[in-house]
């Protein structure tokens, strides 16, 4: 990894620590979690009261992303769920519920601050069938299709290495496996320097693939199907987005993967 690569990643791991501990402190005081949401477009005013209310204060209170993807991904009973960059846990607590007892929701992230939350969520929502793995998106610490839908939220946009993020989880989703991806998604007229212009990389903007490139990365790594729908502007020429796309059930190879019921 490029030292500027190092500098990014690190810099991004400790906005995200401090979002945590600004979430921890506020509950810690006594006052409630302080929400660290930066406008209408980005944290947990994107979803539905009735979602929200089901959580712990501070779940919410740490959601930092652009929209809802366990809404997108349309989980079903007993799958299994990856959430990357899962951050407080708003997400993983949200699919473990509409998976239910037969199904699984993990979530994957690198800052301890974050995952120390996320578990102190899990358990004030009771919530039995989650796990949070330590680890970064670009090298996902799970066994090669294993999971049935990977979701995330703002996140790979935050990434040093997206052709890595896409190839992972396309080794990790089960053969028919999908994604369901809430992301912010540049107009392919906007050249890399237009995008940083509009925001700093913490925030979500600098890093925005493009429509094309985004297509164009899902299926380098092998995914078919690529939706890309911009569900409302969040900067001149800068969309919130849903990403879907599927595993085929045949590898590369032609070989044929179980298909997933």
């Amino acid at each position: 990894m490029s030292e500027q690569s190092t500098h990014l990643r690190e810099t991004v791991r400790r906005r995200y620590a401090a979002a945590a501990t600004q979430v921890t402190e506020g509950g810690n005081a006594g006052c409630g979690p302080e929400p660290v949401e930066a406008d209408e477009n980005f944290g947990s005013t994107l979803y539905g009261a009735d979602e929200r209310d089901t959580l712990p204060a501070e779940a919410v209170a740490a959601s930092l992303g652009c929209g809802n993807p366990t809404a997108v991904a349309e989980l079903r009973e007993g799958e299994r769920v990856l959430d990357l960059g899962s951050g407080g846990g708003i997400d993983v607590l949200l699919s473990a519920r509409r998976v239910g007892p037969t199904g699984r929701a993990y979530g994957l992230d690198m800052t301890e601050e974050m995952l120390a939350l996320a578990v102190a969520n899990a358990a004030k929502a009771g919530a039995t069938n989650v796990e949070f793995l330590k680890g970064t998106i670009e090298a996902i610490p799970l066994p090669a299709n294993t999971v049935d839908v990977v979701i995330s939220n703002c996140v790979i946009n935050l990434s040093v290495d997206k052709p890595a993020v896409f190839a992972e989880t396309f080794r990790v989703l089960r053969p028919g496996g999908r994604i369901g991806v809430s992301d912010v998604v540049a107009d392919d007229a906007l050249t890399a320097a237009q995008r940083a212009r509009r925001g700093d990389d913490v925030g979500c903007i600098a890093g925005a693939l493009s429509f094309a490139e985004y297509r164009a990365g899902l299926e380098a790594a092998g995914f078919t199907g690529v939706e890309i729908v911009p569900t409302r502007p969040v900067a001149d020429g800068m969309h919130s987005a849903m990403v879907r796309a599927t595993k085929p059930t045949a590898d590369r190879d032609g070989t044929v993967g179980e298909a997933l019921t």
